[in-house]
């Protein structure tokens, strides 16, 4: 079973590498943008379910870490989601891991200037500030209904509505503002580098505090090998 198991392509891996030669060249451009516009550090949401100096979402309490930047945008987290979702909530329900869930904007350039990366973050600090135990959900609706890149992505109404399909209202001003942007854009300027990389990508996987390549993601059904 092991050798077979070690002989399934990696998909995941595949796709990171078709994506990541068009992605660094703009993420470049917007973290230079960032050093140079985001000196405000914004408000920090507030709730059990947020560690406000990392700006981590946070879900479980086992003894090792696994940390997660995302984009709402990015079509990579979306495959990152379907592909291990399970596999990473089944280490969290079993008291393996404490998940740190960082959604960050990168993609803003690809939304028609509707900022879509930075709102749909924002509405996942709205989220996890009203009900921590919506936040996963939340994000996995979101992915579900991912918007394509290029696209003005959703609306503020639709985010609302998703965050209300998980049990979660009462927040419209805090998404329709914008009330965590800024906090938004702090995080993402403090986003780590995977080895490799000449710039911030999504996602990006740290394994008890070390950042790691995304080509050295286990293949579907052997995540767990990670925090062994």
């Amino acid at each position: 079973m092991a050798n077979a198991a070690a002989g399934k392509t990696n998909w995941f891996a595949i796709w990171v590498s078709v994506a990541v030669v068009a992605v660094v060249a703009v993420v470049v451009a917007l973290v230079v943008w960032m050093n140079n516009s985001a000196t405000d550090p914004g408000t920090a949401p507030s709730g059990s379910g947020i560690d406000q100096q990392t700006g981590a979402v946070v879900v479980g309490s086992g003894e090792q870490t696994l940390d997660i930047y995302i984009d709402f945008m990015c079509p990579i987290c979306s495959q990152f989601e379907q592909t291990y979702g399970d596999e990473i909530l089944d280490l969290v329900n079993d008291g393996t891991i404490t998940l740190n869930i960082h959604p960050i904007a990168i993609l803003d350039r690809y939304s028609q200037g509707t900022e879509y990366s930075t709102r749909s973050a924002n509405a996942m600090y709205c989220v996890a500030e009203a009900d921590p135990d919506a936040a996963v959900p939340f994000m996995q609706a979101m992915f579900a209904q991912q918007p394509d890149e290029n696209s003005t992505g959703l609306t503020d109404d639709e985010i609302l509505a998703i965050a209300k399909s998980v049990g979660v209202e009462g927040i419209d001003s805090c998404v329709t503002d914008g009330t965590y942007k800024k906090f938004v854009a702090s995080m993402t300027d403090k986003t780590p580098i995977a080895p490799g990389s000449s710039g911030i990508g999504t996602p990006t996987i740290a394994v008890n505090g070390e950042v790691i390549s995304n080509t050295t993601i286990p293949a579907k059904g052997q995540f767990k090998t990670l925090f062994q």
